[in-house]
């Protein structure tokens, strides 16, 4: 079967939340949530993963139910699935503590062309995050060589000031860049969300998706200036763990099958809306398309132009 996205990384996450309370098992790392906002809007979606013997039943039974393609995920005996504890504070701070062996996460974790099922390269789009300092160029520059479309948003901040040839070659690696507020400015410094736009779009990206949480989005293409102020799909916040990730798959979704940055705009911000809605994925439902559709009319009353 042929592929049209594919995004990378499955975590399964021990959620440790400000008030004492914990969620165990939790599936994550960044794909499946991607996967999910991918799903919402095309039918030929893959994972990319290295995971162990080990990966709960119920982790493989809701990728099944979504109909996720698992032909990239490689299943090792003598690794252990990728698994972390998430230590979340009030602020919104997130503290990552791997509870596998650190050569574990690279052997699962690693990515290279080779570890991509064939019928997964010719894929129309690709998502993945990248450590800022360390963007993995070379990998990326594989992907674009297939004529294929990629997203990349930034695992964290950046630990340091990169240089601005760094900064460049991170900013136009991929067609797409997607930080937070937070991200964007240990990038290119603080300031208002037009500004950092501004700075991301001089430093080298073609497609800016910044996020803002419950602000929502700002959305801007480099060569046009066409820019969008995408709000947030007004809905019950339980936890907003994954919702940037769905936002990045609806987005990639939609600018590959639309070409149009504002619908691209409200497919992730429909997407992102269900994951805050409880902790961890929402449930495979046969009507989660129709409630998007709805999502997106009431979204799109809403949207203006920047």
């Amino acid at each position: 079967m042929s592929i049209d996205f594919v995004t990378f990384s499955l975590i399964i996450d021990d959620i440790v939340f400000s008030d004492g309370q914990t969620a165990m098992g939790v599936l994550g790392g960044g794909g499946p949530q991607t996967a999910f906002g991918m799903k919402l809007w095309s039918e030929r979606v893959g994972l990319v993963s290295g995971v162990g013997i080990d990966l709960p039943a119920a982790a493989e039974g809701w990728l099944a139910a979504m109909g996720i393609d698992t032909a990239g995920l490689r299943r090792s005996e003598d690794w252990p699935t990728p698994r972390a504890w998430q230590i979340l504070e009030a602020d919104g701070r997130r503290t990552q503590v791997w509870r596998v062996p650190g050569p574990a996460v690279g052997q699962q974790l690693g990515r290279s062309p080779h570890k991509i099922p064939p019928n997964y390269l010719a894929a129309r789009g690709f998502h993945l995050g990248v450590h800022p300092e360390e963007p993995d160029l070379d990998f990326i520059t594989a992907l674009r060589s297939r004529g294929a479309i990629v997203s990349i948003e930034p695992f964290r901040a950046a630990e340091r000031s990169l240089t601005d040839t760094e900064l460049r070659a991170l900013l136009a690696a991929g067609q797409i860049f997607s930080p937070n507020q937070a991200e964007a400015e240990s990038l290119v410094g603080p300031g208002q969300p037009a500004d950092l736009i501004r700075r991301l779009a001089a430093a080298g990206a073609g497609i800016v998706a910044l996020r803002q949480g419950p602000d929502g989005a700002t959305v801007h293409h480099s060569d046009t200036g066409e820019t969008w102020q995408i709000p947030a799909v007004e809905t019950t916040m339980v936890d907003p763990t994954g919702a940037g990730n769905a936002f990045c798959g609806g987005f990639l979704a939609g600018w590959v099958h639309r070409g149009d940055l504002r619908l691209a705009g409200l497919y992730g911000a429909v997407a992102a809306s269900f994951l805050v809605e409880q902790v961890g994925l929402p449930e495979p439902d046969p009507d989660l398309r129709q409630q998007a559709r709805e999502r997106f009319s009431v979204l799109e009353a809403q949207i203006r132009r920047s």
